[in-house]
């Protein structure tokens, strides 16, 4: 099923995002953590794009695995990054050949070692000019990133949401975010969404933390920002793993359940390839059902 459907038709909706592994062992574990997720029924998973990496090609293979062996909605990542337009075509075709329906058109990070992202000859330049592409070749839902700390090369979020604004002309039907902490920042950017003219679902991007240092580690990658209050709470529990595990789902879902109750169209859950901590928070919720209790703001949030 395709995911503007399911959004069409289902609020709240839950998925989650995972990545290709790198070795046997690590597919197991993925597997295992997919088929714990799945009696609690997320509404579609996603799978991350290794680009330039040894995991490009497993994305195709993962989502498809995830599609007809555990029965998942499911999308694939795609990035311009390192691809040239014919080999982009290639993947896309891939991705339909396998009766995946929905396609996350990213323009993706520099590889490693490499400070500025650079166009590949031959290839496209940003993530508005891939969803374009995909729309004019192919029938996906095609989905978008946005950031509501703002894009790290962009100047302001002016300029941020303008961009933003093309992507979604160019195809994306839904927006993700990257992982966030602090609900006003994701309430303060819808709002300045909306207020541009991007009308479409936002689904909130929350990562239940296991592990601090970890955490604080893909924040540091991705731009994300951690609450002072929040860190402080971590550090206070002095690296033990269980303390951070148990404070980690308690404010996940916390936060989850003040977006829903706020009217969030959905939460994202980035996994890290793990159940556990993803497991809890997502379980809490569906016996709480806090969207039941939404308040006034749900429409302005629901796109």
């Amino acid at each position: 099923m395709r995911i503007d459907e399911i959004l069409a038709t289902r609020r709240p909706i839950f998925s989650v995002e995972l990545f290709p592994p790198k070795t046997a062992e690590a597919t197991e574990d993925l597997y295992a953590t997919a088929r714990s997720l799945s009696e609690l029924e997320p509404d579609f998973v996603s799978v991350t794009y290794g680009a330039g990496g040894s995991t490009r090609e497993g994305t195709v293979e993962i989502t498809t695995a995830l599609k007809d062996e555990l029965g998942y909605e499911v999308m694939a990542h795609l990035s311009c990054v390192g691809e040239t337009t014919e080999g982009l075509s290639h993947t896309l075709d891939r991705i339909q050949a396998a009766g995946i329906e929905n396609v996350l058109a990213l323009r993706g990070d520099p590889p490693r070692g490499q400070e500025d992202f650079a166009q590949p000859e031959g290839g496209l330049g940003s993530a508005a000019e891939l969803a374009a592409f995909i729309a004019a070749g192919w029938d996906f839902t095609v989905g978008g990133a946005c950031f509501p700390e703002v894009h790290p090369e962009a100047p302001d979020l002016d300029a941020d949401l303008a961009y933003l604004k093309t992507k979604v002309e160019a195809g994306a039907s839904f927006l993700i975010t990257q992982l966030f902490f602090d609900n006003q920042v994701y309430f303060d950017f819808v709002e300045a969404a909306r207020a541009k003219g991007i009308d479409v679902p936002i689904l909130a991007g929350v990562i239940p933390v296991a592990s601090f240092a970890q955490t604080k580690r893909i924040c540091e990658l991705c731009d994300a920002s951690i609450p002072t209050h929040l860190e402080e709470t971590f550090r206070a529990a002095g690296g033990d793993e269980r303390a951070e595990f148990e404070l980690g789902v308690a404010y996940a879902a916390q936060q989850c359940a003040e977006l829903l109750v706020a009217g969030a169209p959905g939460i994202h859950f980035y996994a890290l390839n793990r159940a556990p901590a993803t497991r809890a928070v997502l379980g809490a919720l569906r016996a709480a059902r806090p969207w039941e209790r939404a308040g006034g703001g749900a429409d302005a949030l629901d796109g």
